[in-house]
């Protein structure tokens, strides 16, 4: 048992090493990752298509990575929108990894993207714990799941950025207790902005790319209580290891967001209250809509 403990560990710890590299990678490169993380059949794919037609509507310059354990049916969709999108097919593997998303990053990702949209394997247990070098990671949850997900699965709710609830033209016919959602997104990662949103009639979609560039501009996303304890296991290993040049790693530098939230899977999520570094005057708030999009 220890043994599989520590292997998991060793996994998790190489898998940090290569999103800090990767980070500075697409940091080099002006370009702001954004993990999407959900369950099979949540509507990400749909929002997404539209969040990348939106984005070339506007002239801003998105690509779009999606995995999956099977078939590039996703790919095909999302290049409807115009963006340049590539699947990675995982083989079974029930999530993305650092390494993974930079192979196929190598090479291709086009000069000037200014956004970088990771779809992850539909899945909200594994892929929590695996930081791809992202600067917004948003958990998404449909009306059709059922108000309980982000208790369900804290640590996939707990170390996002942004909440995003989808599907939500049917809440009312699916009986989805809207109040009871967002508590349990509060008690999970006290703070944490929540984003009402349909593919189907757009509900959303403006508010979501806005805030996608205003962070891609600089603007500091907010930041999960469960993320400390890991941004404190990591800096401690980088002190151990010294200068981050000397393990081929990129140094955060001034201006670049801190690092993603990670593997860490504290017990206790309310040692503390959150460190929100977003103006006052931010549209998104907990259990608050974007002002656009008021709640029904």
């Amino acid at each position: 048992m220890c043994r599989t403990v520590d292997l998991h560990q060793a996994v998790l710890a190489k898998n940090d090493e290569n999103a800090l590299t990767l980070r500075g990678y697409l940091g080099d490169r002006g370009t702001t990752a954004v993990n999407l993380l959900s369950s099979p059949g949540s509507g990400k794919t749909a929002l997404l298509e539209r969040l990348l037609a939106r984005a070339v509507a506007e002239g801003t310059p998105a690509a779009a990575v999606t995995a999956d354990l099977a078939t590039e049916n996703d790919a095909t969709r999302l290049a409807r929108s115009g963006a340049p999108v590539r699947q990675i097919l995982t083989d079974g593997l029930c999530h993305l990894e650092a390494g993974m998303l930079q192979r196929q990053l190598d090479g291709w990702l086009p000069e000037g993207t200014r956004v970088l949209f990771v779809e992850n394997v539909g899945n909200l247990v594994c892929p929590a714990s695996y930081d791809l070098g992202e600067t917004l990671r948003i958990a998404l949850a449909s009306v059709t799941e059922g108000e309980d997900k982000p208790v369900k699965y804290p640590t996939a709710f707990g170390l996002a950025h942004l909440v995003v609830v989808t599907k939500t033209d049917i809440a009312d016919v699916v009986g989805f207790d809207r109040e009871a959602f967002l508590r349990g997104v509060e008690q999970v990662n006290p703070g944490v902005p929540v984003l009402e949103t349909s593919a189907r009639t757009g509900r959303g979609v403006d508010a979501l790319l806005a805030l996608v560039l205003r962070c891609a501009a600089g603007d500091a996303p907010h930041t999960p209580v469960l993320a400390r304890e890991h941004s404190r296991h990591l800096h401690s290993h980088e002190h151990e290891a010294g200068p981050a040049q000397a393990n081929g790693h990129h140094p955060q530098t001034a201006g670049q967001r801190p690092s993603a939230p990670g593997h860490s899977h504290p017990t206790d999520h309310h040692a503390s209250g959150p460190v929100d570094p977003r103006p006052a005057d931010h549209p998104v708030g907990p259990g608050h809509p974007h002002e656009q999009e008021p709640a029904r």
